[in-house]
């Protein structure tokens, strides 16, 4: 039985990590985005749809995402006090459709 060697270990383990989109609201830190994460939940006990929103703060090395942007974010190890996340790809830049 062959065993994974451990770079393909790594890789298919940083694969694993939670990825998410969310709208960037602010870009006024230099290499840091506020991104908004929007998500829908059901009520648990009055089944009503409720829209429910996050945000995280995001690592964007070099400052390619500006507010208004689609941006798909990934976890990452702790950069700063608030900032977990880092920028995987701008998915749609504002004011242009997909």
């Amino acid at each position: 039985m062959a065993t994974a060697s451990k770079p393909q270990q790594e890789e298919e383990q940083r694969n694993r990590r939670r990825t998410i989109e969310g709208i960037v609201v602010s870009d006024k830190a230099d290499k840091t985005r506020v991104v908004n994460v929007e998500r829908r939940v059901r009520h648990p006990f009055y089944e009503k749809v409720m829209t429910r929103h996050s945000k995280f703060y995001v690592h964007d090395e070099g400052n390619e995402s500006h507010a208004g942007d689609l941006v798909e974010i990934m976890s990452t190890r702790p950069m700063s006090k608030l900032k977990r996340w880092r920028l995987v790809r701008v998915i749609r830049k504002q004011g242009k459709t997909a």
